[in-house]
């Protein structure tokens, strides 16, 4: 009898854990369906201070996907290295009544070094793992461990990475001793935390999520982080690769970066520092004198990524950098600081995150993981000047849209400082066209275009200008949207004063350009810069609208007509204004030039949800000019 109920509630208990990992599709709440290419059933991740130097961190999630834009939502990538230690990945794919029809382990995970693409080298590998499967919907589920041997890069909570993906089920659970004290900064989360103490007596802090709905893609949306949930969380004490640390704000972290990280890093060899003195020996000016050390280490180094143990935080040092002419973006800013300290400049490494959407950091929580990149701040009196020393062609003091108008940490002898990079405003983005073409009797096109690109769009042409002659050619020539386009000579050059700016000049010409028919020419007013693809409609929009950069686009064009023919059809002037932008157009005839003038402005900012119907209008008008025809006739 004994044996007998033993065995009935083994049986019972397997049946329970059956039941509650049921993945049948059907047992997803319908609220939820909609806008979701895929949905998290159910997420855990639990992550356990043992102590500073000692992180355990455990996933289980699974996943049901319903089409192919959730494939990516279930491929796995977990990164690791010497001290970040992955153990026991398993996982399980079921169909979408829940059976299981196959399995996975750690042994069918791809093992990538250099995974990022742009490192030289670095010992963080990346497993990751895409599973493949042929019918929708299907679910993934997956767990592992990882174990870190420090405490200052705890995981951060994303239930919802990305738009299309719904949550059924999230939690994340932090487990500390009770003298390990945390901050966390929780962003749209519609859940508060939860404390306790576990029976080992550990203190507890738990976040727990159900049934959020899937956000649709919606163009012109705030940053991700302005709208997605998330949780970070940093520790007042901790150790990472062996260096201890603490603080509660920015001034205390970029304290610690500053003593422990980077100090004694900038010595340089003397025939390096006497050569820095010898280069500025002539210049008074301060601001002259780092301009020149600037282009000095410009055309002495080149940036190369590499990421090996502690270089992930900490800098090379400036000699290694001063005798190999290369390093990652730490490594160079630390080197430009040490040949500026050479002549007494004093300047400031600067932790920003970087790319051409503007993230700050968050004024009121410091933690290190939000910045990805370093650059340098110049603090002259009445001039605060930031450079990039990770390009070997930018000009000194331009940051261009890859860290301009955003909050960065300053790291300095007081400690870390937050300022804020400049801004290029929207009429410093300045695209100004003036071309001055004829135009035969048989539809023919010829002349020359000059182009001058200033603020952010000064490196619109950065991918041209370095090659080849016959290489621009190509590329111009798909830039323009004119047909039969030929371009006969090419002449870009950038001009690298305080407020740089790059010159295109086009000797071009194209053969029915216009087109004839009953002794009529028929022609596009504007043959550069057309809006082609309007915006798409967003119905029951959520999201406010986010215009991320202003810019201006000016152009001029002026035709000379064939002789005998005169205007008989030409684009009405129009003139559009709105909060956060203006358009106007207008054409001109004076004799045998017609003279097409057009400018958009588009402002940045923050607008209400209810302005994107507007914008549609505002992108439609304006596709709707651009491709505004004009039609000669002959006459007198």
């Amino acid at each position: 009898m004994k044996a007998f109920l033993t065995t009935l509630f083994i049986f019972s208990a397997i049946t329970c854990v059956k039941a509650q990992v049921n993945y049948d599709v059907s047992l997803i709440p319908k609220e939820l369906l909609p806008y979701a290419s895929s949905i998290v059933r159910d997420e855990e991740v639990i992550v356990e201070v043992k102590d500073l130097d000692n992180t355990l961190c455990h996933v289980k999630k699974a996943i049901t996907v319903f089409n192919k834009n959730g494939d990516d939502d279930v491929e796995i990538a977990i990164w690791h290295d010497k001290s970040r230690i992955i153990k026991d990945i398993k996982g399980i794919i079921y169909n979408q009544w829940g059976k299981p029809t196959g399995k996975f382990s750690e042994s069918d995970f791809d093992d990538d070094s250099n995974h990022d693409g742009f490192s030289l080298f670095t010992d963080l590998k990346i497993k990751h793992y895409q599973p493949r499967v042929a019918e929708y919907p299907y679910t993934i589920s997956y767990e592992y461990d990882i174990r870190s041997k420090q405490s200052l890069d705890l995981d951060n909570w994303y239930p919802i990475s990305s738009e299309g993906i719904a949550v059924e089920k999230s939690s994340y659970t932090l487990i500390c001793k009770p003298d390990f004290k945390i901050k966390y900064k929780q962003t749209n989360l519609p859940v508060n935390v939860i404390t306790g103490t576990n029976k080992q007596g550990q203190q507890t802090y738990s976040w727990q999520i159900s049934n959020l709905k899937a956000l649709k893609y919606e163009p012109y949306s705030p940053v991700y982080r302005a709208i997605m949930p998330s949780l970070k969380i940093v520790p007042e004490k901790f150790m990472y690769r062996g260096i201890s640390g603490s603080f509660t704000n920015w001034k205390q972290l970029g304290q610690w970066q500053y003593d422990k990280l980077n100090a004694s890093r900038q010595q340089l060899p003397p025939e390096t520092v006497a050569k820095m003195k010898e280069l500025t020996a002539s210049i008074t000016d301060p601001k002259v004198k780092a301009r020149k050390i600037y282009e000095y280490m410009q055309g002495k180094t080149h940036y190369i990524s590499i990421q090996v143990g502690i270089g992930g935080l900490q800098p090379f040092l400036a000699s290694d950098v001063d005798a190999q002419n290369y390093g990652d973006c730490k490594a160079l800013v630390n080197y430009t600081q040490a040949l500026l300290k050479a002549v007494d400049i004093e300047s400031y490494y600067c932790v920003v995150h970087a790319g051409s959407s503007k993230v700050n950091l968050l004024p009121d929580f410091a933690s290190l993981d939000q910045g990805n990149h370093v650059i340098l701040c110049l603090p002259f009196k009445n001039d605060t000047t930031f450079v990039e020393c990770t390009s070997q062609n930018i000009p000194f003091g331009f940051l261009g849209d890859f860290t301009d108008d955003r909050t960065v940490l300053a790291c300095t002898p007081q400690g870390g400082k937050l300022m804020h990079t400049p801004k290029y405003t929207t009429q410093a983005n300045l695209e100004q066209r003036k071309a001055t073409f004829t135009l035969s009797a048989n539809g023919g096109l010829s002349g020359t275009m000059v182009t001058n690109f200033k603020g952010t769009d000064y490196e619109d042409r950065d991918h041209v200008i370095y090659e080849s002659k016959t290489e621009q050619i190509k590329d111009l020539k798909k830039i323009y949207p004119i047909n039969n386009l030929e371009i006969e000579s090419a002449d870009l050059k950038q001009f690298k004063i305080e407020h740089p700016y790059t010159s295109e000049t086009l000797k071009i010409a194209a053969t029915d350009y216009g087109s004839i028919s009953d002794g009529k020419i028929v022609f596009m007013a504007n043959p550069a810069n057309r809006i082609s693809s309007p915006l798409r409609e967003v119905r029951n929009r959520h999201n406010d609208v986010y215009i991320n950069r202003g810019y201006t686009d000016e152009d001029e064009i002026t035709y000379t007509l064939p002789a005998g023919y005169k205007v008989d059809m030409r684009p009405k002037k129009v003139s559009i204004e709105k909060s956060f932008g203006k358009f106007e157009s207008s054409t001109t005839v004076n004799g045998d030039k017609l003279i097409y003038s057009r400018k958009l402005q588009l402002i940045d900012g923050t607008y209400s949800k209810d302005t994107y119907q507007e914008l549609v209008d505002f992108y439609q008008s304006i596709a709707d000019v651009d491709n505004d025809n004009i039609t000669l006739i002959k006459g007198n």
